[in-house]
């Protein structure tokens, strides 16, 4: 559990117990209820022009789709990820091919806002996410083979977790997130 002393009053309990696992309950099942309840989460996201441009491929452990999946993943999150009850793979479709809009400059971030209501609805359920890059694009892309449109992102592994989040993590203070984009004034 984290340090009371490092969250302000007032945080959401749900936000302030999220961390990404780095172990899974490899016995653990994420059920049909629980992945509708998180695909419905990430359905109610916002984004711009309530274009929703975000698609999922989803493998839940056992299942072939799953089995798809797990050759692309890269050795430093194959450790963990293989044991979650299921990897998600995040897809957004910055190419809108239905509109006059050649490229949605805010597609990636839309993905963002479903992905992290995703997270908390996970949370929410005593599940945990961990999102994470560490895998080849190149192969998963030609195994999926995504419509015209479509990109592959990212992943999430979703699961129960096994410990809590690591020692000594910590967190940039809000003056920072303030400041480190901004060139200091004269």
């Amino acid at each position: 559990m984290r340090d009371p002393e490092e969250l302000p009053s007032g945080i959401h309990p749900l936000l302030a117990g999220r961390f990404s696992p780095y172990r899974f309950d490899p016995s653990a099942v994420v059920g049909d209820r629980a992945l509708g309840l998180l695909l419905e989460a990430a359905r109610w996201a916002p984004s711009a022009g309530n274009s929703q441009p975000w698609g999922f491929f989803t493998g839940r452990r056992g299942e072939p789709d799953h089995g798809r999946v797990l050759p692309h993943l890269a050795p430093s999150s194959a450790r963990w990820a293989t044991d979650a009850g299921l990897l998600v793979v995040t897809l957004t479709r910055r190419h809108v091919d239905d509109t006059g809009l050649l490229y949605s400059e805010f597609a990636d971030h839309d993905l963002g806002q479903a992905v992290a209501h995703m997270t908390v609805q996970a949370q929410a359920m005593g599940l945990a996410a961990h999102q994470f890059r560490a895998f080849d694009m190149e192969g998963l892309t030609k195994e999926l083979d995504p419509r015209p449109g479509w990109a592959i992102v990212s992943m999430i592994a979703v699961g129960r977790a096994l410990g809590g989040p690591p020692e000594g993590r910590g967190r940039r203070s809000v003056a920072d997130l303030l400041s480190a984009p901004w060139t200091p004034g004269e």
